[in-house]
């Protein structure tokens, strides 16, 4: 359901602790995108990578983490372009990722999935960060812009 502007969050926090949790996440990531005029295209990217990474929090630790969607303002350097994003923060407390390099290959897997996970978000936004400490945690950051125009 679409939301009056005046009434909408520039950010969202999704907590992740179960795999019922993941399809919440899911929606809320594609609703933050359209109620925040983006387009469905872009709300389908920002919501499959959510999914990815809300996956990841629930099969990976303990006590799961947090996806954090934030609407990418305009800023000055960015106004002849007007162009708007959402960022994507994905955080844990969880076992960390011993191999980044590994974990960012296509096809390779921990989880006994099909290894698309990183690579997938990495492929379907427009910027990718990612930090992990074996024992202390992992923290995501994926950002997607609106194509000019739109």
């Amino acid at each position: 359901m679409t939301r009056p502007p005046g009434h909408l969050q520039d950010s969202a926090v999704c907590t992740v602790e179960r795999e019922t949790d993941v399809p919440h996440v899911v929606a809320a990531a594609r609703h933050f995108c359209l109620d925040h005029g983006l387009s469905p295209l872009l709300a389908a990217h920002v919501a499959t990578a959510a999914s990815e990474l809300a996956n990841n929090l629930w099969m990976h630790t303990t006590r799961g983490g947090t996806i954090t969607l934030r609407l990418l303002p305009l800023s000055s350097s960015q106004a002849p372009s007007m162009r708007r994003g959402v960022e994507l923060q994905s955080g844990d407390e969880g076992p960390g990722i011993v191999d980044l390099a590994l974990a960012q290959q296509e096809g390779y897997s921990t989880g006994g999935g099909l290894g698309c996970g990183l690579p997938g978000v990495q492929r379907l936004m427009d910027e990718f960060e990612i930090r992990s400490t074996p024992g202390v945690g992992t923290w995501v950051r994926a950002c997607k812009w609106a194509k000019l125009g739109a």
